[in-house]
């Protein structure tokens, strides 16, 4: 008989002892093998016809057996890590040297990580912390629109888009035939005002020729009055030639007078006149000029020197005044807003260096100056605004635009483009600057003086006129006749 816990083994004397069942677990769990030491099939055989007859066998056995074997694997690996780290002991008790090389490979790296928040630090006071860098910066210029003066009918369009443009250069042109007319009437009218300013002069003259002949028949009259006047009381005349004397006198005197206040109206419209400066030759002068200068603008002119944009015109189109055909950009002078956050603008000042970057030219760098800061963020421009005051307000970091002028020669060697995307790196070193303008400017921002030239050659044709129209008035004497 055997107990539950031992396999029968048969083969004599030289077999060896049986095992109980708990260390043929182990064997066979540490080396996956269903075969052990001394022990053949016919073991394997009497161990399952001994379960057949024994049946389940004790509930309380099994799980006894059970735990006995999970301790056992316990502490079987407690046995396995406790020789592990016994055996790396011994690995590091055995080499020195691979524990002092790691030492110094710690050391160095916590140095290099040491010096790099060092060299960062000192960065950050001394650069850093003298910038003020930001990417929401763009290229603006100036944008001339061009539109006409006067209404038309386009009949030419010499320039495309991203053509040159030079100071007065014709852009446009209108029909012209209209402005002829309307040219041709003004030269008329100017003629004849000058003509009539001519006429009222001698009508002026006329008059003051008429008071002496005037004066002389009163005088006439008067002195026969005066003759005939002593002899009615003699009745050397009568009374009816008297009378008829004395009437004669008194129309003479007021002939004479008449004629003395004509000369005074006559005069009243001519004294202290010229024919180039009388009122109705002023007034059909400028007439002239009006229509002189509408007739110009049948051509329509570029202001300023620049690159043709947004053009929108076309040949056959009729246009109004005031209505946008086209648009010049002057890319000779060129700045840039750059939108910094309001926590960034406390050292920020004019005449402060600037070193811009853009995508267009990576490998360039532009330098510029701040040239003034914005009266008023953009949310306050905008064309709606934001109320803050209806109570659903929520705070939002406010930019305001600097204004960067670029050096002009950094623009002339690489032209910029309104609309392009910079980075802006500001020096703020120099914080004694304004932050505000104190003086005003001194000097046009901008001028053209293409619309005086029309003035110029208007005035010139007028006076051509004034003088083809101005005739002699001097009156030629009368020799006197011999004899009888």
């Amino acid at each position: 008989m055997t107990t539950e816990n031992e396999i029968p083994r048969d083969g004599g004397e030289s077999a060896q002892p049986p095992l109980s069942y708990k260390y043929r677990y182990k064997y066979l769990h540490k080396y996956a093998d269903a075969s052990e030491p001394g022990t053949g099939p016919g073991e394997h055989e009497a161990h399952d016809s001994r379960d057949e007859k024994d049946g389940h066998g004790n509930d309380e056995s099994a799980r006894k057996k059970g735990a006995d074997d999970k301790e056992q694997n316990d502490k079987d690996k407690d046995g396995k890590d406790g020789d592990r780290k016994e055996n790396d002991k011994k690995d590091e008790q055995d080499d020195p040297k691979k524990k002092r090389r790691k030492v110094i490979v710690l050391s160095i790296i916590a140095a290099v990580f040491i010096l790099a928040g060092l060299a960062w630090l000192l960065l950050y006071i001394f650069v850093f912390s003298q910038r003020e860098t930001t990417d929401d910066a763009y290229v603006k210029g100036d944008m001339v629109t061009i539109s006409s003066r006067v209404a038309g009918t386009v009949v030419e369009v010499n320039v495309e888009e991203t053509d040159r443009v030079h100071q007065g250069q014709v852009l446009i042109r209108l029909d012209p035939v209209d402005a002829n007319v309307a040219l041709m009437n003004a030269e008329g009218q100017l003629a004849q005002a000058v003509r009539e300013a001519q006429a009222k002069m001698q009508q002026a003259n006329q008059a003051d020729a008429a008071i002496p002949q005037r004066r002389a028949q009163y005088e006439q009259a008067r002195d026969e009055y005066n003759r005939r006047h002593p002899l009615l009381e003699r009745r050397a005349v009568s009374a009816e030639e008297v009378d008829t004397g004395k009437r004669q006198m008194q129309q003479a005197k007021a002939a004479l007078d008449a004629a003395e206040r004509e000369a005074a109206a006559a005069h009243a419209q001519v004294d202290g006149t010229t024919v180039e400066n009388y009122p109705a030759v002023i007034q059909a002068r400028s007439q002239f000029r009006n229509a002189w200068v509408n007739n110009g603008r049948n051509a329509i002119v570029s202001p300023i020197e620049g690159y043709a944009a947004r053009r929108q015109v076309q040949v056959g189109q009729r246009i109004q005044p005031g209505q946008d055909l086209l648009t010049v950009v002057p890319l000779a002078d060129l700045w840039i807003d750059a939108n910094f956050k309001e926590t960034q603008l406390e050292h920020i000042r004019i005449g402060q260096p600037v070193k811009i970057s853009t995508d267009m030219y990576s490998d360039i760098d532009y330098h510029g100056k701040v040239v003034g800061l914005n009266a008023g963020t953009g949310s306050a421009f905008s064309l709606l605004p934001a109320e803050n005051a209806t109570g659903n307000w929520i705070k939002v970091v406010q930019r305001l635009p600097v204004r960067i002028a670029i050096d002009p020669e950094d623009l002339r060697k690489h032209p910029l483009r309104i609309g392009l995307s910079t980075d802006v790196n500001v020096d703020t070193h120099d914080r004694d600057g304004r932050v505000l303008s104190d003086t005003p400017r001194n000097k046009p921002l901008a001028t053209t003086n293409v619309y005086e030239q029309e003035m110029g050659e208007a005035d010139q044709h007028a006076e051509a006129i004034i003088r083809e129209n101005t005739v002699d008035t001097t009156p030629t004497p009368v020799p006197a006749r011999r004899g009888g």
